[in-house]
């Protein structure tokens, strides 16, 4: 693969370990808060979070600071991303209950 190839494989991964990362996170939060056990979800899901997205930075950027760079633009992307999607839910959810405050 040329180099461009491999930063734009840095770049979707990122992006897709963003998603995992920061939609796990918000999946935890709407999990936790309703939980007897709020302090295990949140714990186990920082774990299990955290060492998911280390292991797919080791592995897909390797040794290559540029792959890294591009990997976590994309993991920024993804963040991004994943805080206006859950705006939008959040918004959508307030509608269909009839709550008329804006975000």
């Amino acid at each position: 693969m040329n180099d461009a190839l491999h930063l734009a494989v840095a770049c979707l991964t990122g992006v897709l370990l963003g998603g995992f990362f920061f939609g796990g996170l918000w999946w935890t939060v709407r999990k936790g808060v309703a939980s007897q056990r709020a302090a295990l979800w949140f714990f186990a899901s920082m774990l299990l979070r955290t060492s998911m997205v280390t292991l797919g930075f080791y592995v897909v950027m390797g040794d290559s600071w540029q792959r890294l760079l591009t990997g976590l633009f994309g993991f920024v992307i993804a963040r991004v991303l994943v805080i206006q999607l859950t705006r939008v839910a959040l918004r959508s959810s307030q509608l269909q209950q009839g709550d008329g405050h804006a975000l």
